[in-house]
C-alpha cells in the first residue's frame, strides 16, 4: 500500500506560480511511477505529467513550457512547478502512483494508476 499526500495548493493571480508537492509513504519504492493529474471544471481527470524512479520526467503538451515536474528520490517526493498560471488551470490536482513504468500517450489515464492522493485545490483568479 502506498499513501500519497499532496501539498502546496492555493490561490494565485493569473500569471503567477505555484509548486505542488506529493510525498509518498508506506510501501514505497523508487521504481514506482508517480504522476500528476488534474480535474478542471466540467472536464474528466487528465494526466499532467509523470516522474519515473530513475528521475525521468515528462509533461503533456498542453502544459509544456509552463509546468515542470521533478522528483526527489531520496524523499519520495514528486513536485509540480506551475508557472504562468491561467484561470483555465483552476481545479483539483491529484498525485498518483503505480508499481510499473509510467504510461504515456493514450495509456496515460486515470485507470492506469492504483494509488491516489486526496488532491490539492489550485485556484487562479484574474
Amino acid at each position: 500500500q502506498v499513501r500519497l499526500m499532496e501539498s502546496g495548493g492555493g490561490s494565485v493571480q493569473a500569471g503567477g506560480s505555484l509548486r505542488l508537492a506529493c510525498t509518498a509513504s508506506g510501501d514505497t519504492s523508487n521504481s514506482a511511477c508517480m504522476a500528476w493529474f488534474r480535474q478542471t471544471q466540467g472536464m474528466e481527470r487528465e494526466g499532467v505529467g509523470t516522474g519515473e524512479g530513475d528521475g525521468t520526467t515528462t509533461v503533456v503538451n498542453s502544459v509544456k513550457g509552463r509546468f515542470t515536474i521533478s522528483r526527489d528520490k531520496a524523499n519520495n517526493t514528486l513536485y509540480l512547478q506551475m508557472d504562468s498560471l491561467e484561470p483555465e488551470d483552476t481545479g483539483m490536482y491529484f498525485c498518483a502512483a503505480r508499481f510499473a513504468p509510467c504510461p504515456w500517450g493514450e495509456a496515460f489515464i486515470r485507470s492506469a494508476f492504483a494509488f491516489w492522493g486526496q488532491g490539492a485545490q489550485v485556484t487562479v483568479y484574474t
